[in-house]
């Protein structure tokens, strides 16, 4: 396959405040990659971001730029689960996303679970670029292979990075690799104990750690949480599958968030 046959998706928005609600100042796509925006009142403006090509593959490379300026706010998700497919060797499926939330702005980023399959290579990437009076709420969620079809994904090469930057300094840093056969490398007991499902949540916030009781009376033992800075946290939660993953996430995103969840996330 050409390069010319590979799936490109760029999307971008920026959102700015109007009154008591938030609104698109720009917003620009292009190829496999669409932006949605359902229907809301005031508060967060509500955005769903969409990959027409149905998936990703080796060699496809897809970017989202969101931000929010001065005091506004942005809920982000996707329209369903991004599923990876099988690729040949040595051409990852990139996937890019920036996060940009200026002087006392809101941005949630709840994108639904990435389901890769047997095969797959992905290399993917989050950045966020906040002030230290902003709040940013971001969730990565993964399953390897789906448990109810059977499927276990014995060859995989995956990358994942998470860098957060607080006014330009770099303050956390997430780091997840997987080569090889991940099935067995999630049975390890310092892995994952058997799990194929896992969910990384990040909150940056004034006051983050305020949470960490609230969030240890309802997690379970698979899960653990920790303040490395009074305004950061970050949890990382693994289960059987994912519907086990999602009992538990739901409940967390809802206390962290303060509100319910992305419409998309109930369909």
């Amino acid at each position: 396959m050409t390069d010319s046959n590979r799936a490109r998706g760029c999307g971008h928005l920026r959102v700015g405040r109007r009154g008591v609600a938030s609104v698109l100042r720009d917003l620009s796509q292009s190829g496999s990659g669409k932006l949605l925006f359902p229907r809301h009142g005031t508060g967060a403006l509500q955005a769903v971001w969409l990959n027409t090509a149905g998936g990703i593959t080796g060699g496809d490379r897809f970017a989202l730029s969101a931000e929010a300026e001065t005091g506004a706010a942005l809920s982000l998700t996707t329209q369903a689960a991004e599923r990876i497919y099988r690729a040949q060797p040595g051409a990852p499926g990139e996937v890019h996303t920036v996060l940009t939330a200026g002087a006392g702005a809101r941005i949630e980023w709840l994108p639904q679970e990435t389901i890769l399959f047997d095969g797959a290579a992905l290399d993917r990437r989050l950045d966020i670029r906040m002030t230290a009076d902003a709040r940013v709420l971001a969730c990565e969620t993964l399953l390897f292979g789906r448990a109810a079809m059977g499927e276990v994904v014995h060859r995989l090469s995956f990358r994942d990075r998470i860098d957060l930057r607080v006014d330009g300094r770099l303050a956390f840093a997430d780091r997840l690799r997987l080569d090889g056969d991940a099935a067995a490398a999630l049975t390890r007991c310092g892995v994952a104990d058997g799990a194929h499902a896992m969910a990384s949540v990040l909150l940056a916030a004034p006051g983050a750690e305020t949470y960490l009781d609230p969030l240890r009376a309802i997690l379970p033992r698979t899960a653990g949480v920790s303040a490395p800075d009074r305004s950061i946290l970050f949890l990382r939660l693994v289960a059987p599958d994912g519907f086990e993953l999602r009992r538990h996430l739901i409940p967390v995103l809802r206390l962290l968030s303060g509100a319910d969840l992305p419409r998309p996330w109930t369909l």
